[in-house]
């Protein structure tokens, strides 16, 4: 199976199934000699992971972790960094009534047609259980990038119809995860949350959008044509399942504005080149120029409801469907962890590229 691998230089390659034995990774790349903060990996695991509060999938996994080489003495040894996250609560049977249906706005019937054979349990691969494994490499990228004085902070800024409205340039992770729903605002946390009861008791589900921004990136990374920096960040966060639209900078309001009152601005503080606005999102060209870089992620509602749609069989007979088993009304909350490793992810591969384009003065 292709495109299971992201990244040139700081690589990571997925693998597992939702409901087999369990998932894990392959990080090729990462540097010799990094201390590894294994209680930072878990809780950014922890986070992620289902069971969390009331609001959430009621699937109980530990998300413990073990590396299988790649770590010596807590420190990273160069070589190929194996991990593993066994799959404790895992029910197949729960997905017996859809092993012969197409499942509405699933990937049962696009996988069909692409292998000819699907895994029925929960999604198989196409399993967003599958984000733990990147959410891990993310955690390690993390700690590198800490080094460098990289700072990634992402929170919920919206689900369904409520929105919060307007926020601080800077938010802190500690803001965020007071609240269970990963918004910064505890009155908008409140109606989202009220909202997602209702939906429930509806048997309804509800999509949202996640702010991510990353903070003391160095100018020049990303590179100028098909690896633009913006481009790699699209690609990671449209890899994230049920995204359906990713923003950076000033995005689709861009396009309502004029040049004059669009452009970005160049100013020298203290001998310290900087922008007076900031709708690049930190990014020209495809390189970033040292500014923050953020951007939004929107995610659809949960596709599984717990009442009755019409669908199809593999036999091309009309059915009924109706959800069972344990499912989110709403995956944004958890899904803040896994965009901000993607993040992670690109800023520690496009750091280590940069240094292996440094010009030569010779």
């Amino acid at each position: 199976m292709a495109g299971s691998s992201l990244g040139e230089l700081f690589k990571l390659t997925t693998f597992g199934e939702s409901h087999g034995l369990g998932i894990g990774g392959v990080i090729d790349g990462c540097p010799p000699g990094l201390k590894l903060d294994m209680a930072a990996i878990q809780a950014d695991l922890d986070r992620r992971k289902p069971g969390q509060t009331r609001l959430t999938s009621s699937r109980e996994e530990s998300d413990s972790f073990e590396i299988l080489s790649g770590v010596f003495e807590h420190k990273t040894t160069g070589a190929p960094l194996a991990f593993l996250i066994r799959n404790n609560d895992h029910r197949p049977a729960d997905y017996d009534h859809i092993k012969n249906v197409y499942r509405p706005s699933h990937a049962d019937f696009t996988w069909q047609s692409k292998y000819g054979f699907r895994d029925y349990r929960g999604g198989g691969r196409s399993s967003a259980r599958e984000t733990a494994a990147r959410v891990f490499a993310g955690a390690v990228a993390k700690q590198y990038l800490a080094v460098k004085n990289v700072r990634i902070v992402a929170f919920v800024s919206q689900i369904g119809s409520v929105k919060l409205s307007g926020f601080p340039d800077e938010i802190t992770l500690d803001k965020v995860e007071a609240s269970a729903l990963r918004c910064p605002d505890e009155a908008t946390s409140l109606k989202m949350e009220e909202l997602i009861l209702k939906t429930k008791a509806e048997g309804d589900t509800l999509g949202g959008i996640i702010h991510c921004s990353v903070t003391g990136l160095p100018s020049g990374l990303g590179e100028p044509v098909f690896d633009k920096f913006h481009a790699d960040l699209g690609k990671a966060m449209l890899s994230i399942n049920a995204v359906k639209g990713f923003e950076y900078g000033s995005g689709f309001a861009g396009a309502s504005m004029t040049g004059k009152s669009h452009n970005d601005i160049f100013v020298l503080e203290n001998n310290v080149l900087s922008t007076k606005t900031n709708f690049s999102g930190g990014i020209q060209g495809g390189i970033t120029n040292g500014s923050k870089v953020y951007f939004n992620v929107a995610f659809k509602p949960v596709a599984t409801l717990m009442k009755k749609q019409q669908t199809i069989d593999v036999k091309g007979n009309t059915v009924s469907l109706e959800g069972k088993g344990r499912h989110d009304v709403t995956v944004v909350p958890r899904a803040v962890p896994i965009v901000e490793a993607m993040a992670a992810l690109v800023c520690m591969d496009h750091m280590l590229r940069q240094q292996t384009t440094k010009y030569l003065n010779l």
